[in-house]
């Protein structure tokens, strides 16, 4: 299970300064505000893009021109040397996902800055709940899978059995129990910033994962404003 929440993408302003720099190129460029805020339909000549409104919520959305757009596609495909404004177009968003699926997107620790729900602090806060963990393979409906889900259900007890003694007493051997109990399938929160740079890589890595996080990954990035950046090899 993966859930991608509270989604801003920024930057797009200074990326463009930046990517004609090289051939001092400014003016050029054909990317502007559109005059229209928010969902209402752009007056811009030629603009096909407004479906990105919600990138700026409360300003008139950021429009990419024809001509900005072909040399990022342009340098998108010269390499990593030369798309140097994908790292200046920035991401934010809150990501709930297991463990198992975070221990590999940590492998992408360049460009990105994460901050997460803290599992040594607040360990002990709430009960185990079936919810707090990703485990929709282990009752497949199956009498297999029933018997899967029964032994499951044990580790969430014992689970809960060090809590309330941990609680009771606050001997931290409790709280060993608990993190060492901890399945790779318990739901972490974080708040992630990344940028198109680190979404490219990630997408062309791993886009025909074994793990279905990965793919609802993917399809939130196609989601993206000028998500062809990200994902056109």
């Amino acid at each position: 299970m993966i859930k991608i929440e509270n989604t801003e993408v920024y930057g797009w302003e200074a990326a463009i300064r930046g990517m004609r720099n090289p051939k001092n190129s400014w003016e050029k460029s054909d990317s502007c505000y559109c005059k229209e805020p928010i969902t209402a339909k752009c007056n811009n000549s030629g603009c096909s893009h407004c479906g990105w409104a919600w990138t700026n919520l409360g300003k008139n959305p950021f429009c990419i021109g024809d001509n900005d757009l072909t040399l990022m596609q342009k340098l998108v495909r010269a390499g990593t040397d030369h798309r140097k404004f994908m790292r200046m177009i920035t991401v934010s968003c809150d990501i709930i996902a297991p463990f198992y699926w975070w221990k590999q997107f940590d492998t992408y620790k360049i460009g990105t800055v994460t901050d997460s729900c803290s599992t040594m602090h607040k360990i002990a806060e709430k009960e185990f709940v079936l919810n707090d963990f990703s485990c929709e393979y282990l009752f497949n409906g199956t009498e297999e899978g029933t018997e899967f889900l029964k032994d499951f259900m044990y580790t969430i007890k014992a689970l809960n059995k060090a809590r309330e003694k941990y609680l009771e007493t606050k001997k931290k051997i409790y709280w060993w129990q608990m993190i060492q109990m901890l399945p790779e399938s318990y739901n972490q929160r974080r708040t992630v910033v990344l940028n198109y740079e680190v979404l490219r890589n990630a997408c062309q890595a791993r886009k025909n994962h074994k793990l279905d996080e990965w793919h609802e990954f993917c399809k939130w990035a196609e989601s993206l404003p000028y998500s062809e950046l990200i994902l056109e090899v």
